[in-house]
């Protein structure tokens, strides 16, 4: 079975059930990351969901690879997580033409689609294709319902955009956690364009199913001064054991 644009709904599509059952299971808050190929996989390998790109980073990584879809393929290759593509188009047609082209190189890959009208068609096309999609620039609470009604998978309310225009960056997220409450098989709740720990921070305490970053966010996140404190007290405590010579048999480098 297949849409009529050819996009095979399937089985091997990594499919995420509902946002609701992913937290009863234990399964979230989800890390995605976003950056250049080469940069990410010891990032990855660090309990992060799998990778996010959009058409600007992609637009950087195609001046320095070539061709957008060795682009993806360079992806392909340092993981096999979810990788999320952003596509882009003029119509609905044209979308679910172009999304084709990148499904059928992975059962990894998931399409990310910018909200519009023309998007809403394509999701509900992919939806029934059980094709997995997430819906970036969400900036309004109707977007949000609009698109989740149509079936996209992820809803990607935007935060650091509001910071520049004085606004506060994690409303949405609780207003989009207060409008699905209740809902069955409501959308993921992913924040998008988190470029700082504290919107992070933010995100997270506002209920965010997941948190889409830059590696550099990412490692920024582990970093605490009490933490750096208490991890050299450990170390100290533990180098004392060793020069003592009672971690006989512990492989201590």
């Amino acid at each position: 079975m297949a849409t009529k644009n050819g996009i095979s709904p399937s089985v091997t599509q990594p499919l995420f059930g509902t946002a609701e059952n992913a937290r009863v299971n234990g399964r979230g808050p989800a890390i995605w990351l976003a950056g250049d190929p080469e940069d990410l996989p010891e990032w990855l390998d660090r309990g992060a969901a799998g990778i996010v790109t959009n058409t600007v980073v992609l637009n950087d990584m195609v001046k320095k690879y070539g061709q957008l879809t060795g682009v993806i393929q360079r992806y392909l290759d340092i993981t096999d997580k979810p990788l999320v593509v952003e596509i882009d188009g003029h119509s609905t047609e044209e979308l679910l033409d172009v999304g084709e082209v990148f499904t059928k190189m992975s059962d990894q890959i998931i399409l990310k689609i910018p909200a519009s009208t023309d998007a809403l068609g394509a999701f509900a096309a992919l939806k029934s294709a059980g094709v997995p999609t997430f819906c970036t620039t969400v900036f309004t609470l109707p977007q949000a319902a609009a698109v989740a009604q149509a079936g996209v998978t992820h809803v990607l309310p935007f935060c650091e955009p509001f910071n520049d225009v004085g606004g506060d960056p994690t409303k949405l997220i609780r207003d989009c956690r207060e409008m699905f409450d209740g809902w069955v098989e409501r959308p993921f709740i992913t924040a998008a364009l988190v470029r700082s720990v504290d919107t992070a921070d933010a995100a997270l305490r506002d209920g965010a199913d997941g948190i889409i970053v830059f590696w550099p966010v990412f490692r920024d996140m582990m970093q605490s001064h009490l933490t750096d404190e208490w991890n050299k007290t450990f170390l100290g405590e533990w180098n004392s054991m060793y020069e003592a010579g009672l971690l006989d048999g512990v492989p201590v480098r």
